[in-house]
């Protein structure tokens, strides 16, 4: 019993600093995700887990150089990119999260739209309530408890992992496939390609973390622990995500069936997969599209403000921090707005606003590229070799698939 208490004791301060890295790579598992992976192994099978693969080791070197800028200069990404670059490059960056971040919460709020029609809600119904219930969540509550909800919602995510294994997918095919690329010059093929890495390594998630780690009042003493924890989440995420892709593949692309959505693969998932693993990934797509609902508002509010000089974060009340949970409560509502509208595709939004993230991640990549190899702002705790290496090839890869896609919609 003492050795336990003394375990206990020596695990307090450790307990204390995880939780950015973990809640940052869960959320992008959030709806544009979880329809883009559905998307992947229903439409494509297993030949795409060589890109989930890779991005893995992309994510977490991204969101470890994030997290590493923060503990080091005490500053978010937007304060560092405003110091060193100055207001107008601050404008435009902030423009470029901005147009990425409205996509990325409409397609929260038609994550939310597509689970709950699942159990016969209209959208009507789901979206002003749950956008409410989402805005009363943030501004009454503390920095601690959202933390606590929001590591809460990162565990019902194992629901996925149940969900493939009652659907009996190919295990050997889907680990060989995680290591032997395959590749396609369809245009189909290629912006899924790109939805997938837009999911994975999203522009908010580069300003979340370093931020977070800064809200937190985390410093350089932690960098270990931090690391640690951010290497955990970006393996987590994508975890989840492989076992997202094999559901799908292993029974809707196995009877050669379709989808456009994660709604689709729900349903599509009863007769294949049993009642059972269907109400398990509607369930998993609600959890997942009202953490991100919460989150990317939050995340944008917070890296805006900053960006501007404003008082900012969870830690301040709404007397002392109006701008922030004012622009809150817009993004909030515009990203219902969208979803709303009669005539607005969900799918569009869903799996393009993901396709629209990698491109516009690319300018965000470049600064902080320079600013991670910045021996006076960080020191002895600049980039690395390899670090930059997959920095680089990170970049290359989006801005090529990119290209790629672009030519395939003119040339066909």
């Amino acid at each position: 019993m003492k050795q336990f208490r003394n375990f206990f004791i020596r695990l307090l301060p450790i307990l204390a600093i995880i939780g950015p890295g973990i809640i940052s790579g869960s959320v992008d598992n959030d709806a544009g995700g979880i329809t883009t992976y559905s998307v992947v192994g229903a439409n494509f099978g297993y030949t795409m887990l060589w890109a989930l693969f890779l991005t893995t080791f992309s994510l977490a070197v991204t969101q470890e150089v994030g997290a590493r800028m923060g503990l080091i200069t005490g500053k978010g990404l937007a304060s560092l990119i405003r110091e060193k670059f100055g207001i107008k490059w601050t404008t435009f960056i902030m423009a470029v999260l901005m147009i990425a971040n409205l996509g990325t919460i409409a397609a929260e709020f038609a994550g939310i739209a597509a689970a709950l029609d699942i159990f016969g809600i209209s959208k009507l119904i789901s979206i002003p309530i749950l956008a409410i219930v989402i805005y009363f969540m943030v501004v009454k509550g503390s920095f601690k408890k959202l933390e606590k909800i929001f590591l809460v919602a990162s565990a019902f995510y194992l629901v996925y992992i149940i969900s493939a294994f009652i659907s009996h997918p190919d295990w050997g095919l889907g680990i060989k496939s995680l290591v032997v690329p395959s590749f396609s010059l369809n245009k189909t093929y290629i912006i899924t390609l790109i939805a997938l890495i837009g999911t994975t390594i999203t522009p908010w998630g580069q300003f979340f973390i370093q931020d977070y780690v800064v809200d937190k009042k985390l410093s350089k003493e932690d960098i270990q622990v931090e690391r640690g924890d951010v290497f955990f989440g970006s393996f987590l995420t994508n975890f989840i995500s492989f076992f997202i892709i094999l559901a799908c593949a292993a029974t809707i692309f196995a009877h050669g069936k379709s989808i456009i959505d994660a709604k689709d693969a729900a349903l599509a998932l009863e007769p294949l997969a049993g009642k059972f693993a269907s109400a398990l990934f509607a369930f998993g797509l609600l959890n997942a599209s009202i953490f991100g609902a919460a989150l990317v508002p939050v995340s944008t509010s917070y890296v805006i403000t900053e960006a501007f000089g404003f008082e900012s974060g969870l830690n301040f009340s709404f007397k002392d921090a109006p701008q922030f949970y004012g622009l809150f409560a817009f993004l909030l509502i515009v990203g219902a707005f969208f979803v709303l509208l009669p005539f607005m595709p969900l799918l569009t939004i869903l799996v393009i606003s993901q396709a629209v993230n990698a491109i516009l991640l690319l300018p965000i990549l470049i600064f902080v590229f320079i600013l991670s190899n910045d021996k006076k702002l960080l020191g002895n705790y600049a980039n690395n070799k390899f670090v930059n290496i997959i920095l680089l090839i990170t970049f290359i890869a989006i801005a090529v698939s990119s290209i790629v896609y672009f030519f395939s919609l003119f040339l066909g």
